[in-house]
């Protein structure tokens, strides 16, 4: 009865401090660490102690195969380089760093256990890099490396803080088993996480319910960590792997609806698990700092080790990503030729945020330990600072250095094309197809494919006090299937239907919905950024024909002479001439395509200044 209290009032305060933190518009991690910290204190609420079993077996590789499953592999493997320096070679260095601190400002602690405190605080965490650094928008490619990084780390850290422990038990120290016993538990990681993707993926072949295919995806991170583990391996490395493998391939591996169901059961875990685990951080506090206060150590030593191992965590991280980047990294430019700045890596510094993983790992250390009451408290201060001091001062940062987050714009750009070339695909499979037609179903194919790519232009043109053509659809729709839903309850209730009949109505009805709903905000946030820059890859059509300054009041002289309205406007680059998109009624701008073959069109729209080329699909 007390653990089933305890899980309701855990979740309870998880989705309470959740809302509150949307509703102030705050980060949801530091209300939920406040929140632990102060109900540590409330009389009544039962003293939770994290154990390493519970955090390591029970939290750690869901959390990591959430994380791993939404990972890009292509943008892992494009940055593996910055990636691997952060994860294995700044663990290490912060370990000596912080271990060199520790056994000079705190009296009795041995070397061996200065560094093992050092790899304690060395990784910062996954949930925290990517609960903040999506949260407040920070450029693609630092969160895939922060990201990377910390799917990775923990290993790094495992290994080392097992060797000083090894040590402190009289196993003795050798740099070249040190070396032996990362690369055996990395390799042995990404043994067993390919072997575990082959066996999944071959199961999954053969699943056709979305419900089983959900619960092989439930048992895939604790099986890879457990065995992983057994033979001694990483299990961290092994959970990555397998996420990484399993969420590339799940296109071709799993059904629509299975990898719809997969997707949303993921993302309800990672919500649950993520907030719950901030939560336990702050529900420490209490505990950590009363056991701390009781120990031989006076407060104010206690005070300068906690504030000094803060200081040398955040400072190391710093003076090794500007080195690295400059002598190892070497980072290529995008797709414009663009390297990044230096403020891309002063916030890739800045954003080292650590989470439970960090404190868990401390509980490792022998109960034994001189002043181990002290070391739990050093981990949890780099926890606490480094999520309050940077977490909450990154977004400031962010601005003052002005890193760009993802935009909108370019997104429905580059969606928008790739949608035609998709839809580009499709007809030339229908090509080669054989059928018998009498029904005129091709005909209806083409004008769906048609109708989904105007609907992605048209949020290109999106242009404030003026509905396009899809959001009059959806605003009408919307109000239909609500009336629609209202009809099958009444039905549902009067019992003439059988209620499975009625159930798969109303899904039907809620797909459709949620589609409309997940555009409908798409655009909202295009209304926020009208401009559109280049995206992709470019063709010689392109880069002959740059953008220029379009006509201030532009019209599609067609549509006029035919008596038509038109959604967005296109300028041809080759000669001037103006007509409509293909959102709109006349096509105009197709139409002149056609009839003079001049391949690029350039938006006429204000504050748009992006190209399409026709021949080679491509934008600019």
């Amino acid at each position: 009865m007390e653990i089933t209290l305890l899980l309701c009032g855990l979740a309870v305060g998880v989705l309470t401090c959740t809302w509150l933190a949307e509703r102030i518009d705050v980060p949801a991690p530091f209300v939920l660490i406040v929140a632990g910290i102060v109900a540590s204190y409330v009389p009544g609420v039962p003293q939770i102690e994290l154990t390493e079993d519970v955090v390591l077996y029970g939290l750690l590789p869901p959390l990591l195969y959430a994380a791993a499953r939404q990972t890009s592999l292509v943008d892992f493997n494009a940055n593996r380089r910055p990636i691997l320096l952060l994860s294995v070679g700044l663990v290490a260095f912060t370990a000596f760093g912080v271990g060199l601190v520790t056994h000079l400002l705190l009296p009795g602690v041995s070397w061996p256990i200065a560094l093992a405190i050092g790899a304690v605080v060395a990784p910062p965490d996954a949930v925290a890099a990517t609960a903040i650094g999506r949260r407040i928008g920070l450029p693609r490619r630092i969160v895939t490396i922060l990201e990377g990084e910390s799917l990775l780390n923990d290993a790094t850290a495992l290994v080392f803080l097992g060797t000083a422990l090894g040590i402190v038990a009289g196993d003795g120290f050798d740099p070249a088993m040190v070396g032996v016993d990362f690369v055996v538990a990395a390799g042995g990681g990404v043994l067993v996480g390919f072997v575990l993707f082959l066996l999944v993926a071959k199961v999954r072949r053969r699943l056709d319910d979305p419900v089983l295919d959900s619960g092989v995806s439930l048992v895939v991170p604790f099986a890879a960590y457990v065995l992983a583990e057994h033979v001694h391996a990483s299990g961290v490395i092994a959970v990555v792997i397998a996420g990484l493998l399993l969420g590339h391939k799940a296109p071709v591996l799993q059904s629509a609806q299975s990898r719809i169901a997969e997707r949303l059961n993921w993302r309800t875990i990672s919500f649950v698990l993520e907030n719950a685990v901030f939560l336990l951080i702050g529900l420490q506090a209490r505990w950590i700092i009363e056991e701390a206060g009781a120990g031989p150590v006076g407060n104010g030593r206690i005070a300068l080790v906690c504030l000094a191992t803060l200081v040398t965590v955040v400072a190391l991280r710093l003076l090794w990503v500007f080195p690295a980047r400059y002598a190892i990294v070497r980072p290529g430019g995008d797709a414009a030729g663009h390297r990044p700045p230096p403020s891309y890596t002063f916030i890739l510094g800045w954003a080292g945020m650590r989470g439970v993983v960090t404190l868990a790992a401390a509980f490792v250390i022998p109960e034994d330990t001189p002043s181990r009451e002290v070391l739990l408290m050093m981990a949890f201060t780099v926890v606490f600072g480094t999520l309050f001091v940077q977490g909450l001062s990154l977004p400031w940062i962010a601005r003052r250095l002005r890193v760009p987050g993802p935009d909108p714009a370019e997104d429905a750009l580059a969606r928008a094309t790739l949608l035609q070339q998709a839809s580009k695909a499709a007809m030339h499979r229908l090509h080669d197809l054989e059928y018998d037609d009498p029904q005129n179903v091709v005909d209806l194919i083409r004008q769906r494919l048609d109708q989904r790519n105007f609907a992605a232009w048209e949020r290109l043109g999106t242009v404030a006090d003026r509905e396009s053509p899809s959001e009059t659809y959806a605003r009408v729709r919307l109000e239909l299937l609500e009336a629609e839903r209202e009809r099958v309850l009444e039905i549902r209730s009067a019992g003439t239907v059988p209620s499975e009949v009625v159930a798969d109505v109303l899904a039907l009805l809620d797909v459709e919905e949620s589609m409309l709903d997940i555009a409908t905000d798409e655009r909202r946030d295009l209304r926020e950024t009208l401009s559109a820059r280049r995206t992709g890859d470019v063709c010689d059509d392109l880069v002959d024909h740059p953008a220029v300054e379009t006509d201030p009041a532009p019209v599609c002289q067609a549509c006029l002479d035919e008596g038509l309205s038109w959604v967005a406007l296109r300028q041809c680059l080759e000669c001037g001439e103006i007509g409509c998109c293909d959102s709109s009624t006349g096509q105009h701008a197709t139409a002149h395509f056609h009839e003079t073959t001049h391949p690029v069109m350039q938006s006429a729209e204000p504050g748009e200044d992006w190209r399409w080329c026709y021949v080679h699909h491509l934008t600019a």
